[in-house]
């Protein structure tokens, strides 16, 4: 059974200022999360992350729903610098 696919707000802040060829990858990417296939998780905390070429997507699943939520994406500095602030 297919998850649904959630996002949080500001999630795309990086996401909007990326070119058409890199949205569109991602956006596959995020359709393919769609099926039920285990994300890596991240060091001590409720994120999952998955990559899409130089990107990263981070979200978090809720099981009772099947929802996964897709709080950040961006590239991989980008991406390190988010968990540095959610860490805090």
């Amino acid at each position: 059974m297919p998850w649904t696919i959630g996002y949080q707000q500001g999630w795309d802040t990086h996401f909007k200022k990326m070119d058409s060829t890199t949205q569109k990858q991602i956006l596959k990417k995020i359709d393919q999360m769609k099926q039920p296939l285990q994300g890596r998780g991240l060091n001590r905390n409720r994120y999952l992350v998955e990559e899409s070429g130089q990107n990263r997507i981070a979200y978090d699943e809720d099981a009772q729903t099947r929802t996964k939520k897709i709080h950040f994406v961006g590239n991989h500095k980008q991406y390190e610098k988010w968990l540095l602030g959610i860490n805090k």
